[in-house]
C-alpha cells in the first residue's frame, strides 16, 4: 500500500493502523490527519479518490462527509451565541417566526442542536429539488406538527437537522450556513471545508460509493447483529427511523454536481481529513493564532443535553449541544471526548483533556450509521499513543 504523508514521532501505531485498514477493512480511498495541542502529528493518505477508479488519491482529495458535517455546522449557533448574537434558551420562533406553527412555539434554539425538537421526520419528504432549494426545506420543518412533545425526549434528527439550523442561521445573520462558514471558519482556519462546493474546486472531489468489507470482517459484523428492535426499525418503511432517513426521497445521487453544490448541513458537508481535524482543533485550543471556542462555549458543547434511548436510531445515544458524546453508540476517544460522525464511515472529534482532535474521510461506504470499524481501529491506534 502506497501510503503518503507524515507521522510525529510516537503516532506510528496510527500509520500501522491505517495500512491495516486497507489490507482487512475493505478500505478503498481514504485519508486521516491528527492534532495534538494544535500541532498536526498524523496526515496520512492512500489509495484511489474514486471509490470504483484508479486515480491515487491525492493530497488535495476531499470528499462528502456525510453527518461528519454536522459537527462542523452545529458550531455556528454555538459562535453566534459566544458572540451575543443567539440566545440558546430562546424560542426558536424569536428567530424564525414561522417555526411556531403546530405546537412548536415552545421549542429552544437548544433544542434544535440536541435533537430534542420531536421534527425528524416530515409528513412528506421532499423531492432532491425542493431539499437543495433553500426554500421547501425550512418551509416544510416550520409546517411540521412535532412527533413528541418538544424538549421531553430526543430522537436523532437525520436529515431535517440540514434545515433545522441552516434557517436559524440564516434569519439571525442574513448569510446562509455554507456562507457563514466559508467566511468565519474556513476562511481564517484554512480550511478546506464545504456546504455547496464551488465550481471551480469540483476537479477535487472524488467518487464515493458502497464498499463492502472482506467476507471475514463482514462475518464477524453479523455475529454482533444489531438487536432486533433497531433492525425493525430500518426495514420497516413507515417507522420513524425510515421516515427521518427518507426526508428527501428518493435520496439524491450524492456524486452529482447538483447535489455537491447544494448546502445541506446534515448529510453534504464536502472536507478533508486535515479541515476536519484542524477545525476540531481549533475548537478546542489555538491553531496558528486562532481559536474557535471560548471555554464556556466548549463546555456547552460538550455538555449532555440528551441522552438514553433515541427515538430514531433505537439505541442509547448521548448528545451535548450539536454534538454527539463518547458512549457506546459513538466511542470516541475518552469520556470528555465531542465530535459527529458520518454514516458509512467518516469521523471527526476532538478531546480536549488529551488536546487530540481526529479527522477521518473515506470514499468507501459501509454499512453502519456511527461506529466504522476503520475509523474506530484509527481511534484506538490514537488512544495506544497517550
Amino acid at each position: 500500500m502506497d501510503v503518503r504523508g507524515t507521522v510525529a514521532a510516537g503516532f506510528e501505531p496510527v500509520a500501522d493502523a491505517f495500512v491495516r485498514n486497507f489490507e482487512h477493512h475493505g478500505e478503498r480511498g481514504a485519508a486521516v490527519t491528527v492534532y495534538r495541542h494544535g500541532h498536526k502529528v498524523v496526515d496520512l493518505w492512500a489509495g484511489t479518490r474514486d471509490v470504483d477508479g484508479v486515480e491515487p488519491w491525492a493530497v488535495d482529495t476531499v470528499q462528502i462527509v456525510r453527518s461528519a458535517g454536522k459537527g462542523i455546522a452545529a458550531a455556528v449557533p454555538l459562535l453566534l451565541h459566544q458572540r451575543g448574537q443567539v440566545d440558546l434558551a430562546a424560542p426558536v420562533g424569536t428567530y424564525w417566526p414561522e417555526f411556531k406553527a403546530a405546537g412548536k412555539e415552545r421549542v429552544l434554539v437548544r433544542h434544535l442542536l440536541a435533537h430534542r425538537a420531536a421534527v425528524p421526520a416530515l409528513d412528506r419528504p421532499l423531492t432532491p429539488g425542493e431539499a437543495a432549494d433553500g426554500v421547501s426545506g425550512p418551509r416544510a420543518v416550520a409546517a411540521q406538527a412535532p412527533q413528541w412533545e418538544p424538549g421531553t425526549d430526543h430522537g436523532y434528527h437525520a436529515q431535517t437537522y440540514s434545515w433545522l439550523v441552516g434557517e436559524l442561521v440564516r434569519r439571525v445573520t442574513g448569510r446562509t450556513i455554507g456562507r457563514w462558514i466559508a467566511e468565519e471558519i474556513a476562511r481564517p482556519l484554512g480550511l478546506d471545508f464545504w456546504f455547496g462546493l464551488p465550481e471551480h474546486e469540483a476537479h477535487r472531489i472524488g467518487r464515493i460509493g458502497p464498499a463492502e468489507p472482506p467476507a471475514a470482517v463482514h462475518s464477524g459484523a453479523l455475529r454482533m447483529r444489531p438487536k432486533r428492535a433497531v433492525t425493525d426499525a430500518y426495514s420497516d418503511p413507515d417507522s420513524l427511523t425510515s421516515r427521518a432517513f427518507g426526508a428527501i426521497d428518493p435520496f439524491p445521487d450524492e456524486n452529482a454536481p447538483g447535489y455537491r453544490a447544494a448546502e445541506l448541513p446534515a448529510s453534504n458537508g464536502i472536507a478533508t481529513a486535515r479541515a476536519l481535524a484542524r477545525c476540531y482543533a481549533a475548537m478546542i485550543g489555538e491553531v496558528d493564532g486562532h481559536r474557535l471556542f471560548a471555554p464556556a462555549t466548549l463546555t456547552l458543547a460538550r455538555t449532555e443535553e440528551s441522552a438514553g434511548p433515541d427515538r430514531v436510531l433505537v439505541v442509547n445515544t448521548r448528545f451535548g449541544l450539536g454534538y454527539m458524546l463518547h458512549g457506546p453508540a459513538a466511542p470516541l476517544l475518552a469520556p470528555g471526548s465531542f465530535g459527529h460522525p458520518g454514516r458509512g464511515g467518516s469521523l471527526g472529534f476532538a478531546d480536549p483533556e488529551s488536546g487530540i482532535a481526529f479527522g477521518y474521510v473515506t470514499n468507501g461506504l459501509q454499512k453502519g450509521v456511527t461506529a466504522d470499524p476503520r475509523a474506530q481501529a484509527l481511534v484506538r491506534a490514537v488512544r495506544s499513543t497517550a
